[in-house]
Order: C-alpha cells, then structure tokens, then sequence
C-alpha cells in the first residue's frame, strides 16, 4: 500500500475548495532504495544501469475503488544492466526526471537487483491508497 505525497494532497485539496485548478498529469513510476517520505526528501533513484522512471497512461490503472487505485497492466522497467541496489520503495511522479512526488510506497519485500535482472511489477501490484 501506499499514500499521497503532501504535494499531491495539498494539489487536490485545493483544487476540491476551489483554490486552484488541478489538471491530470501523466504519471511516472520510479523505484527507490529507501523510503520517499511523504516530501519525498527521502528517495533514492538508482543512478545508471539502465535505470529509467516509466511512462504510464490512464489505461494502465484500475477505476479507483474504496479510497484505492492499482496498477491495471505489467510495469516492466528496462534490464538493468548494473547493480541498482535493493529496492525497497515505488514512487509516483509527474516528469521523467526531477518532477513533484505524487505517492509512494514500500514494496512487499526488498528487491536486490543485479547487473540482467528484470524489475516487474504484475497487475494489481502496485497499490496507491488515498485515506
């Protein structure tokens, strides 16, 4: 699970009270081998290795349900092609690179990848709450 970043809350707070206009972004997975926080000083991108956010469109998430929202289609980053340390964290952006922090949140378990490894995330993996 996951939550809103306090960006994305204060956004769509204000946007609901008519204190400003909020327009959809398209959303950028990143991974992370820490833990974002919610000001997203926390994170850590892995540097190199083929490392790249992805690019999702609406299509690849779910209708939001019960206060959550899931990832609709495979997440599937490029084969890393140097060690990107264990991933411990996913995070939601609105650029490629740089950008605000939209949501974040800590995977099951760590994920150490290697220089050939494959980072997947299956449908209904990745898992953003808003509570």
């Amino acid at each position: 699970m996951s939550g809103f970043s306090d960006y994305w809350e204060n956004e769509i707070l204000d946007h609901l009270f008519g204190k400003g206009a909020y327009t959809a972004k398209t959303i950028y997975v990143a991974l992370s081998t820490a833990d974002p926080g919610d000001d997203g000083s926390g994170v850590a991108e892995p540097a190199g290795g083929s490392y790249a956010r992805i690019e999702t469109s609406s299509a690849d998430w779910t209708d939001a349900s019960d206060g959550h929202i899931d990832n609709a289609d495979a997440i599937q980053f490029a084969e890393a092609t140097d060690s990107w340390g264990t991933i411990t964290h996913f995070a939601l952006y609105d650029a490629p690179t740089g950008g605000h922090l939209l949501a974040c949140g800590a995977l099951a378990s760590p994920l150490p990848v290697a220089a050939g490894d494959l980072v997947r995330f299956a449908p209904g993996e990745l898992n953003v709450t808003l509570d």
